[in-house]
């Protein structure tokens, strides 16, 4: 195997190590460390959770005296400043370690090419770039909340392959096939947060956790201006995941307390809309934001440019009829030519669904 192939594979296994902290790393993003000594492997980590050590840290610790003239593997460059945890440069350094290959530098402007050029200037030899795109790919959310100062937003939804995500009724148990539930509650894990509106919780009732799939439970998220809501959901069960409701001042005195004795945290804000949600749940420190909403929610989410990613579930199911509903509701576009352009297409079969993965142009 050349050393490109090596570099590749020890990258990999960095993103590999990385994603076993999926949804509980936030606002920091997921890190993988590898520490290779005469083409061997002989430490290696992960970061778990914010406030807790790095990656690199892990790895060094893992490796103990074999790390003096290794080369290290990390799929973000190492940081170079005190924040919750010391600088990772000054450990790499201490450690005596030869060499240092990056996956991709860090977007965030206190380490951005800081940490690299700390390594440079102690004399260890730092290479840039392997497997650099898995690694963004990995870290989006992370990317897109240091760049736009927003969590990343991902909408998601089922629909028959005539286009229905309901019967006529407002029946939609079930669009998809449980492989695909299965695979959505992986997704909540990997989630911090989940948003629905009013009308979601009135007609369907829904639970928004990972249903045993992972103990990691995404905050439950619901909108509702009015706060016209019944006092007996399951989403105000708290003692199985936090729920956190926002809505306007002053509205509906009586359920708020309902909800409040239930141990929701509720929010009011004096104009709520997609873009005000989401910047609160970005001083929460929240980096992604899972919409499971109605079309109307959807649309102005869509609108407000709180939706960056869509999953979309198509079941061969054909259901009909001229009244049905829309997973986006009307935008007012009334030519094909305006048509919102989606990009970077991935198509993949879950059982007999299928499920899209595209993302809107920014």
């Amino acid at each position: 195997m050349n050393d490109n192939n090596f570099d590749r594979q020890m990258m990999l296994r960095c993103l590999e190590l990385a994603s076993r902290a999926k949804g509980k790393t936030s606002p920091n993003p997921m890190v993988g460390s590898v520490i290779v000594v005469d083409g061997k492997i002989v430490g290696e980590g992960f970061h778990p959770a914010a406030g807790k050590p790095h990656a690199e840290v892990f790895a060094l610790q893992s490796a103990r005296d074999l790390a003096k003239g290794a080369t290290v593997y990390v799929s973000l460059e190492p940081c170079n400043h005190y924040g919750r945890t010391p600088p990772c440069t000054e450990a790499l350094i201490a450690a005596g370690v030869a060499k240092v290959i990056v996956g991709m530098v860090d977007p965030n402007p206190r380490v951005s090419g800081k940490g690299i050029a700390r390594l440079r200037k102690a004399g260890i030899e730092v290479v840039v770039g392997v497997e650099a795109e898995a690694c963004q790919k990995l870290n989006e959310a992370f990317i897109h909340r240091v760049k736009y100062k927003m969590p990343f937003g991902i909408l998601k939804y089922a629909m028959t392959l005539d286009g229905k995500i309901a019967a006529t009724t407002g029946d939609s148990a079930w669009v998809t096939g449980k492989a695909s539930r299965h695979w959505v509650h992986q997704l909540r894990s990997h989630s911090d947060g989940i948003i629905v509106g009013g009308n979601t919780v009135r007609q369907d009732n829904p639970n928004l956790t990972t249903h045993g799939v992972s103990d990691n439970n995404p905050l439950r998220i619901v909108m509702s201006r009015s706060l016209d809501l019944p006092g007996d959901r399951n989403l105000w069960d708290t003692a199985i995941a936090p729920t956190l409701v926002f809505t306007q001042t002053n509205n509906n005195l009586e359920t708020k307390q309902i909800l409040l004795d239930r141990g929701v945290e509720i929010i009011e804000l004096d104009s709520l809309t997609p873009q005000t949600a989401m910047t609160h749940l970005y001083d929460r420190g929240l980096s992604t934001v899972l919409w499971e909403c109605g079309g109307i929610l959807a649309a102005n989410a869509i609108r407000d440019r709180c939706v960056q990613k869509l999953y979309t579930f198509i079941a061969p199911k054909i259901i009909g009829g001229n009244i049905g509903f829309s997973a986006i509701a009307d935008f007012g576009l009334t030519k094909m030519s305006d048509a919102l352009e989606l990009e970077r297409i991935n198509l993949q079969q879950i059982d007999r669904d299928f499920l899209i993965e595209s993302y809107l142009s920014l």
